[in-house]
Formats: structure tokens, C-alpha cells, sequence
């Protein structure tokens, strides 16, 4: 608000009657001892180059100053009032050079004592709208440029913070004038839940339903090193790291519109200047309607906890890749040994092969990094069987489909899934459906209540005629594979238009979760 946005004169019509019940409600003696408003002044004071920075209550007959930085005057006349005049403005009321306005140039504390000259206030008022005074700051210079816009939303912060802490007091107040057993009990609960909070190792600290922070414990103030209240409101999300910040606010206006718990990690700035890693959760108090009426939190540091996670990875994905190493180690031995003996080249290419195989699954559920990962998701089975078919989906088209409902997997099933899928690979393209140019072959993935059927059927391929003999090694390494590490069954069904296989496996077979 500029400096001739209000009217002249105190011409307003406000029933003062009902406002003096309204200041009633404030045990206003107490919270002069508050030393957390001194400091909200001494910082106000220090935002906007100024000596002087006050919290004043305007009363019928009396502004007195409730905290005071710069300045030793208890009260002044109403009459004389420069937050009587802002008090009843809308936004911060600023004064560039009071000997210049046509309200304030005749005003005793300009011509006098303590000739004011510079003045900016931010009116204090109830939630209802009732204004109590203002918070103000004053310079005996004037400031042709008034305030920045840093230092007028740091006035409106503050502000909001001195009200917070007035509801507090009124609050109090309230509590310690009624004989009413439920509110002593409350009292009492009040005060032991600020007693435990501040002697628990976590930050803890509380919201109103709409997510306004109006209380932390010690821990939070010593951890951080902030002065008291000055984090109050959405002022916490400033002491995230940077990178962090958007995350964190994102996931708890989500909480805030849907109830959820909140749980997020990010980086806390401490006293020291340190981004340290920190945990912070939050859950909702409900009344019997089920309706928030407070929100409760805690931040626990979790640094130390979050770089040896962080080691464990890098350690896990070296590893592993040292072990996808070996697997080329010995393939390349098989072949070697092949060479040097040309008759078990036909042996050696069917263990290479499945090696190779073995190593595709490995290399797909191993640890990775962002860069190395792959597209689908590891914990798929589509994604596995996509992998392990790539080197068969040869020529135009596809020729092994997957359909189905996708199952989750981890490292302790890939392995067998990749020995019984390359086994039924390879025999279709020796003998079945990839023996030709016009053969498919389709998986159907069928998740039932606690068992998942994979139903592989050859279409296309040279026509069957018998039944093979199942006592041959791919059999056995199939069954060995189906049943012997999933627990699961096979079943063969030799069709003339192409073989169909059934494995049914347990469900918690394919991951440990």
C-alpha cells in the first residue's frame, strides 16, 4: 500500500467497544516476555535497514508497544498513531518520508520526538478481520525508494509469525481463565506433549489442518540454528537443499489435499551450513468425523544411513558387473576348448548358448545404474522375456509374442526362467516353429490367485509327427528348471500344428516380495 492509499484522517467506523472485548481475549502481559517476538523485531528491524522496529497494540485510548527494538517509549497517544492509520488498511502501509505526506507532517512524533520520517507497517488482524495494531519499522531518515519486495514479503512473514504467536497467547489465556476441567486436562496434555517433544532425539513439529507449521520442538531449532518462529508457516521449505525443495513441497501439498501420510527424504540445511539427509514423515489427527484437525511430523537425520546405502549400491553394481564379466570369461573358454577340439564344437555351442542366456537374465535383474539401466522394468517378466527373445526375433514381424498379465521378478527366479525359455528357444528353432520363415510362437503369461501359468504354443512350423523322447538333456534341464527350482509343474502337449508347454509356477516363487 502506498502512502496515499489510506484516507487523511481517522474518520473510520469502527465499533471500538467491540474491539476492546476482542483485545480482552489477549493476556498481552505474558507475551511481553516472549523473547521469540524479540526477536521477530530485531530481525524486521535488521531486513529493513532501519533502527527501529515495534509490534504495537492500538487501544481506545492508548498504542502501547508490546516488543520494542531501537526504541525505549512504553505507549504513545492514540491520536498521534501511525499504525492506528495502517492498522485498518488491507496490505503494509509504507511512509517515505512522513514530513511529506499531508497525515503525518503535523504529527508530533514528526515535528518532535522521534522524528519520524521513514515508516512501513503491516496490519495485525484476527482471523476474523478485527485489527489488534501492527508490526512496524521506522527510520528517523527518509526512504524515498520505501521498501523492496524481499523486504515487504519478509514484513508480511513476520507479521503472520507475531500473529501465530499472538493466537498462542490468546489461547492461553483462555485456558488459564476457565474453571473447566476439560480445558486444564487439555493444558496439562498441551504441556507434557512440548515436554516429551523436546526431549526426543527427533525434530518434531505440528500443523494446523491447511498445513500452516506453528510449532517445532528444541531439537529442530538446534539442529537448524534458526531463531524461534522464524520457520513458522512455509518458511521450512527454504531450509531444504535447492534441489530438493520442489519434491518435498510437492508430496506434502499432496498429503494436505488427500489425507495421505507424508514421507519424504531430502537434504536439511544445518546450523553449521551442511546439507545433512534427512527422513521426514507426517500424519494426520482426526476427530471423530474423521476431519483433520492437526497434522503431526518428525524429521530424523538419516545421512549416514543414506551414504552407506549409497556405497552398498556402487559396491553391488561393481559385482555384479564383474560377475557378467565371468560369464563372458567362460563362454570364452567353452569356445576356446571347442577349438581345440573340433569334435565337441556341437556341445560347446549349446553351453555357450546358455551361458549367454544366463548371462542376458543376470545382467538384466543386476544392480544398475541410471545410465546402464535397462528400459523395462527389472522387476518384470514381460521385460525378462522380451530380453532373452531379442537374439530370436529375427526377419520381419515378431516371432515369439508375450501376452498376458506382467508378474514381478527378481534375481532369485530369472535364472531358471532363463534356462527353461532358452531351452524351449533353441529346440524350436532346431525342430519347431523357428525352423522355418513362417512359424510364431506365443508365451501367455496367466496370473491366477497364488499360481502363474506361462503357456508357450508353436504355430507355423514343420508339422509334428510323434513324441519326442522326454529323457533328453534339454528335457531334463527344462524340468529341473519348471520344477526342482520354481516348485512349479510342466506339462507338453505335442500338437500336430506345433508343440504347446504349460508351466505352472507358484507365485511367490517369482520374487521374494
Amino acid at each position: 500500500m502506498t502512502d496515499t492509499d489510506l484516507p487523511a484522517t481517522r474518520g473510520w467506523q469502527v465499533d471500538e467497544a467491540a474491539r476492546a472485548k476482542v483485545l480482552a481475549d489477549y493476556d498481552f502481559e505474558t507475551i511481553r516476555d516472549d523473547k521469540a517476538l524479540g526477536k521477530l523485531t530485531d530481525f524486521a528491524a535488521a531486513l529493513c535497514e532501519t533502527p527501529v522496529a515495534l509490534i504495537n497494540i492500538v487501544e481506545q485510548h492508548r498504542q502501547h508497544f508490546l516488543v520494542r527494538t531501537g526504541y525505549d517509549g512504553i505507549e504513545t497517544p492514540p491520536e498521534t498513531s501511525f499504525c492506528g492509520v495502517s492498522m485498518h488498511g488491507g496490505d503494509t502501509m509504507v511512509v517515505t518520508d512522513a514530513t511529506r505526506d499531508p497525515r503525518f507532517a503535523d504529527n508530533p512524533q514528526v515535528i518532535g520526538e522521534p522524528f519520524i520520517r521513514f515508516y512501513a507497517g503491516v496490519p495485525l488482524k484476527t482471523e476474523e478481520g478485527v485489527p489488534l495494531g501492527s508490526l512496524c519499522v521506522i527510520d528517523t531518515v527518509p526512504h524515498p525508494d520505501g521498501l523492496t519486495a524481499l523486504q515487504h514479503q519478509g514484513l508480511v512473514t513476520l507479521a503472520e509469525s507475531v500473529m501465530a504467536r499472538l493466537r498462542d497467547s490468546r489461547d492461553a489465556a483462555a485456558w488459564r481463565a476457565s474453571d473447566n476441567a476439560n480445558h486444564r486436562a487439555l493444558t496439562e496434555s498441551h504441556n507434557r506433549f512440548r515436554v516429551l517433544a523436546d526431549s526426543m532425539p527427533q525434530m518434531v513439529w505440528s500443523t494446523l489442518p491447511d498445513g500452516y507449521h506453528d510449532y517445532y520442538n528444541a531439537r529442530w531449532y538446534e539442529f537448524t540454528g534458526m531463531p524461534e518462529g522464524s520457520t513458522d508457516g512455509e518458511e521450512w521449505n527454504g531450509m531444504f537443499h535447492p534441489d530438493d525443495q520442489e519434491r518435498a513441497w510437492a508430496l506434502w501439498r499432496h498429503s494436505l489435499a488427500t489425507g495421505e501420510p507424508y514421507q519424504v527424504d531430502y537434504r536439511l540445511r544445518r546450523a553449521d551450513g551442511e546439507y545433512r539427509w534427512t527422513l521426514g514423515r507426517a500424519l494426520p489427527l482426526r476427530d471423530e468425523t474423521g476431519k483433520i484437525v492437526r497434522w503431526f511430523g518428525t524429521c530424523t537425520e538419516v545421512h549416514e544411513q543414506k551414504q552407506a546405502s549409497e556405497e552398498r549400491e556402487v559396491i553391488a553394481q561393481e559385482l555384479s558387473h564383474r560377475i557378467k564379466n565371468i560369464f563372458a570369461v567362460i563362454s570364452g573358454l567353452i569356445g576356446f576348448a571347442a577349438r581345440a577340439n573340433p569334435g565337441f564344437r556341437g556341445i560347446s555351442d549349446d553351453l555357450r548358448e546358455r551361458v549367454t542366456a544366463l548371462g542376458r537374465a543376470h545382467d538384466f535383474v543386476r544392480p544398475h545404474s541410471a545410465q546402464s539401466r535397462p528400459a523395462a522394468a527389472q522387476s518384470s517378466l514381460h521385460g525378462l522375456l522380451d530380453e532373452l527373445f531379442r537374439p530370436y526375433q529375427q526377419g520381419e514381424g515378431t516371432r515369439i509374442s508375450v501376452i498376458g498379465g506382467d508378474v514381478n521378478i527378481d534375481d532369485r527366479s530369472a535364472t531358471p526362467l532363463a534356462l527353461l525359455f532358452h531351452e524351449l528357444a533353441t529346440n524350436a528353432t532346431k525342430y519347431g516353429a523357428l525352423a522355418n520363415d513362417e512359424g510364431r510362437i506365443t508365451v501367455e503369461i496367466a496370473p491366477q490367485d497364488d499360481k502363474v501359468c506361462l503357456t508357450w504354443s508353436e504355430t507355423g512350423g514343420p508339422e509334428v509327427v510323434g513324441t519326442p523322447d522326454p529323457s533328453g538333456f534339454g528335457s531334463q534341464l527344462i524340468e529341473m528348471s519348471a520344477v526342482r527350482q520354481l516348485g512349479g509343474t510342466v506339462e507338453r502337449d505335442w500338437r500336430r500344428e506345433g508343440l504347446v508347454v504349460t508351466t505352472c509356477v507358484p507365485l511367490k516363487a517369482f520374487s521374494r516380495t
